[in-house]
């Protein structure tokens, strides 16, 4: 049985990565309308009632669909956002169900990026 704890990331941990790894995933789960407000840089928009069919495509169609590689099951860095914290949760308990047990939620969401940035 699969541990229900989600992993969590913090803001300056999730800006060291988007500053120096290649490898990162950074999904934005929120709706459309929310993500035209603004989003984190290189993110990659999935609202959260697709993300279990996106993370259950093949490579090929994700990476058409989405513009990014679909990560290996074993992706170190994999974190998924909302707004504030809640849709994040749900998605990264959906990836972990999948397989992927090193995703992570960015608890603080859109909400605390925007703040800290001054956006």
């Amino acid at each position: 049985m699969a541990s229900s704890v989600t992993k969590e990331i913090s803001y300056e941990d999730l800006k060291a990565l988007l500053g120096k790894s290649q490898n990162l995933l950074l999904v934005d789960v929120r709706n459309q309308v929310e993500v035209d407000k603004g989003r984190i840089p290189g993110s990659v928009h999935i609202p959260i009632d697709t993300v279990e069919a996106a993370f259950a495509m093949e490579p090929e169609e994700f990476k058409a669909k989405y513009g990014a590689a679909k990560p290996p099951l074993d992706a170190p860095e994999l974190v998924f956002h909302c707004q504030m914290g809640r849709r994040g949760a749900t998605a990264t308990g959906m990836a972990n169900q999948l397989g992927y047990l090193n995703a992570r939620n960015y608890t603080g969401g859109y909400s605390e990026w925007s703040d800290k940035e001054g956006k």
